[in-house]
């Protein structure tokens, strides 16, 4: 096989027609009874455009028949314990080989789950401490466990190996003495009636409600706050203290009893045990957070942070990056044999060199900045995948499909390279590769194709073509022809002339120290730099929390269904700067992600967007339900009165078969209308509310076209590529580009007045190349209504469209944090110092 520096020789590697993994009858999802032969032993593309239906191929359907077969193999036992995915719906799947999934998804990984742990090299790490260390006199051997803060031997005594402690202050229970227990001071407590109950019973206690806090009794503010006192008393909701002491001497039955709770212990036991993610964090803002006193952070007993090993405990050494690691065990791994070698020695030896190997085939994938005791919670979804590819390259497994999704995302060009070059490896050992892919260098780079359309939802499902690439040049259907062999066009875009600038500085934030940086305003400007060069840290983190405290906005924070329980973290750990000049001309901030909109099957489109609350508003004023007295609730599957009672409006029950995949059928009463009979009685336009959230986008733009509040969304989603989508299409079934979409579409909607700042971080991630010429045709409406985008980015046909560059660098990590080059696309395609400069010139077709 040829190859170059940028491509290899399309279709010239012969293929085993014997060799082919032979699918037939496939209609997972959206694909339409799809027949396809896919070979073995070959780097295999699947393309399509979002939503075509390639992902239901390469993962519903194959992925899925290989785990189920090799699932079959285990006891039932065995099967409980696996994370199962639906049985596909496929006719047969013939020459199938064991496979093995690389998602982007970090899965089920907690706040302790780190680099090392997802890699294995913390295992490594702990026996070469255990094994080689250097011990202080008296300290007998320790076992590996004894280093993780994971295990009970090994994790601090006092924080149990999170390396912070969390408690509460009077302070942080009571922001504001001035006011009275009545009017909740003791802002901690619940605001409902929950919170009532706990004053009403303070009020049979004999404390005073009304005076301020500050001049209640030291002694009486203590126990409110931190008492573990759970008494139990009358409660008469609504009498004073002296009504409650005539009222027991009566015998007057009480409303209820009532067991009282200190603050202290509400706010730990709902931090701890409750199981809605927005009230852990209610409770978390009540809580301050520090270093833990006995491990200063590092998370472990104290035994085991007195072992070195060159000069370092192992919570020192772990804190570095990867690549640093292996320079500090190099010499180690490298000390010739010797016959007066013990124990230790060649313990070290053999320890240190697999380790040095393992974070060799990391650093290839241009992993090599991370630290080996990063959360895996704070990696991106290409980090992730990519840690876990470097795994499998270094087990050398053979025979194995490896069916990864999207692996070059949050990839820079420069680093795709190395992608490319890792996945050679796994090919040339005897396995196959299929990969969902966009990436046109990757596309480029296939054996083979496989394209998914033509279209997206029920528009698409369809193969289009399988075969070598060169043969997709004359498939008609194919979206993606246009772009693998499109001839080269020079940019049209004449950048804009910036409105003015927003200038920060003291930028702190990650490999961010003391930086300055200038964003055009009433322009699209492209942050960009290699991987974990610290554009996100600036355009994602830094900018959005600055802008958000200058304007006085909520700061940006992580989902609240994300994991919340980890130590809470400190105040201080949002990122540090101030604005310098240009806030006047910004009157909001709008960041725009691919986080999910909506965290349960309840959540979908039409809710999401405000497109159900008007379409609910028009069954509402239709003539039989006028007649009923039903109001716009009535026709929300969310509320009791009009939803089914048997599901419970979620369409679906879930059946248990133990050993086996959970099913989802339809509900039985409702048979997945989600509504009552009576509610479907009512119809506008002769079509239920039922019928409505049955409908794609395009369906319903047609259907509504005469109502101009409905017809003016959909039309807005229609434009954005979404007409596929069903109104009531469960929020979890969307993909993140399809999410950021949604969310940019809704934003399009708003007739926001001023100068608006829009801030993105990649969101071309999981786009294919027609999709990424959409959306840069919404970003750029947002620029020709008179606002600001700012997005960081890695596709540089992107870019090259954009106004202005920041390229952040030169390397990653430690190596990153400053800016490079800034300028208009064409200045920072020519600058020599810039890593993105020869992919710019290349995507601006500079010769």
């Amino acid at each position: 096989m040829t190859q170059n520096s940028d491509t290899r020789d399309l279709g010239t590697r012969p293929v085993d027609k014997a060799g082919f993994v032979r699918v037939r009858g496939a209609r997972e999802h959206n694909l339409r009874d799809v027949n396809v032969d896919v070979p073995r032993d070959t780097m295999v593309v699947f393309t399509g455009v979002s939503g075509s239906g390639k992902s239901s191929l390469a993962f519903g359907t194959l992925y899925a028949e290989a785990q189920r077969r090799y699932l079959e193999s285990v006891s039932p036992y065995a099967r409980r314990l696996f994370q199962q995915m639906p049985v596909p719906d496929v006719d047969t799947v013939d020459g199938l080989p064991p496979a093995i999934a690389l998602q982007q998804q970090r899965g089920g990984s907690s706040s302790r789950s780190s680099v090392g742990s997802i890699t294995t090299l913390s295992n490594l790490l702990r026996m070469l401490y255990s094994r080689a260390g250097t011990y202080p006199p008296g300290l007998a051997r320790l076992e590996a466990e004894a280093f993780s803060a994971n295990t009970p031997m090994g994790a601090c005594p006092r924080c149990h190996g999170l390396g912070r402690v969390h408690d509460v202050t009077e302070a942080s229970l009571v922001p504001d003495p001035g006011l009275s227990i009545r009017d909740r001071a003791v802002a901690a407590w619940p605001t409902a009636w929950q919170g009532q109950n706990l004053r009403d019973i303070l009020i049979t206690l004999g404390i005073d409600v009304d005076c301020p806090w500050r001049d209640l009794p030291a002694k009486t503010r203590d126990w409110i706050l931190f008492t573990d006192e759970t008494p139990t008393v009358p409660v008469y909701p609504g009498f004073t203290h002296e009504q409650v002491q005539r009222a027991i001497a009566k015998g007057l039955e009480p409303a209820y009893q009532g067991t009282f709770s200190g603050a202290r212990r509400y706010v730990t036991q709902t931090f701890a045990n409750s199981q809605s993610a927005t009230m852990r964090k209610r409770a978390e803002s009540f809580m301050i957070s520090a270093d833990c006193p006995l491990c200063h952070g590092q998370r472990l007993n104290p035994d085991a942070l007195r072992v070195t090993f060159s000069g370092m405990n192992i919570a020192t050494l772990g804190a570095l990056p990867l690549e640093r690691i292996a320079s500090i065990l190099a010499p180690v791994a490298h000390t010739p044999d010797s016959a007066d070698d013990d124990a230790t020695a060649i313990a070290a030896r053999r320890i240190a060199a697999d380790i040095i190997a393992r974070i060799d085939v990391l650093d290839q994938l241009g992993l090599g900045y991370l630290q080996m005791d990063r959360g895996a919670q704070t990696l991106s979804p290409g980090e992730y995948q990519r840690l876990r590819l470097g795994t499998q390259i270094h087990s050398s497994l053979f025979g194995v499909v490896y069916v990864l999704d999207e692996p070059s995302s949050g990839l820079h060009p420069a680093d795709t390279q190395a992608l490319l070059a890792a996945l050679d490896r796994l090919r040339a050992a005897g396995n196959s590769l299929f990969l969902v892919e966009h990436n046109l260098d990757v596309i480029r780079q296939a054996e083979w194709i496989v394209d998914v359309g033509p279209q997206a939802g029920e528009r698409g499902g369809q193969v289009l073509y399988s075969g070598p690439p060169e043969g997709l040049r004359d498939v008609a259907d194919s979206r993606t022809r246009h772009y693998v062999f499109a001839s080269p066009e020079p940019v049209s875009h004449t950048p804009r002339t910036p409105k003015g600038w927003l200038r920060l500085a003291d930028i702190e934030w990650n490999n961010l120290h003391r930086l300055e940086a200038a964003f055009p305003l009433g322009t699209f400007t492209s942050v960009t730099g290699i991987s974990g060069s610290g554009k996100s840290s600036l355009v994602s983190h830094a900018l959005t929390t600055i802008v958000a405290r200058a304007l006085g906005q909520a700061l940006p924070t992580a989902d609240a269904e994300e994991d919340t329980t980890q130590a809470p973290r400190a105040a201080e750990t949002h990122p540090e700067g101030r604005v310098v000049s240009g806030l006047e001309g910004i009157s909001r901030l709008v960041v725009i992600d691919q986080k999910p909109i909506g965290r349960t099957p309840r959540s979908n489109l039409a809710t999401y967007t405000g497109l159900f609350d008007m379409v609910r508003k028009l069954f509402a004023r239709t003539e039989l339900a006028r007649a009923r007295g039903y109001d716009a609730g009535w026709f929300s599957f969310n509320l009791a009165k009009g939803r089914c009672p048997r599901c419970e409006g979620a369409g679906s029950v879930m059946v248990e078969l133990l050993f086996l995949p959970s099913v989802y059928a339809p509900c039985p009463v409702c048979h997945g209308s989600r509504y009552r009979p009576e509610v479907l009685d009512v119809k506008y336009q002769d079509r239920s509310i039922a019928d409505i959230l049955g409908m794609t986008v395009d369906q319903a733009c047609t259907f509504f076209e005469d109502q101009p509040g409905p017809f003016a969304c959909l039309s807005t989603l229609r434009k954005g590529g979404l007409g596929y989508l069903r109104l009531g299409q469960p929020a979890t079934e969307l993909s993140g580009g399809e999410a950021q979409r949604i969310k940019l579409a809704t934003e399009l909607q708003k007739q926001r007045r001023g100068h608006v700042l829009y801030v993105l971080d990649e969101p071309t991630t999981g786009l294919h190349p027609s999709d990424v010429d959409r959306l840069m045709a919404h970003l750029q409406e947002l620029v020709e209504g008179g606002n600001t985008v700012i997005v960081a980015e890695h596709d540089m046909r992107l870019v090259a469209r954009g106004d202005w560059v920041i390229d952040i660098g030169p390397g990653a990590g430690d190596k990153g944090g400053t800016i490079v080059a800034a300028g208009p696309p064409a200045t920072v395609a020519r600058n020599a110092a810039s890593r993105t400069a020869p992919f710019l010139a290349r995507a601006l077709h500079l010769d």
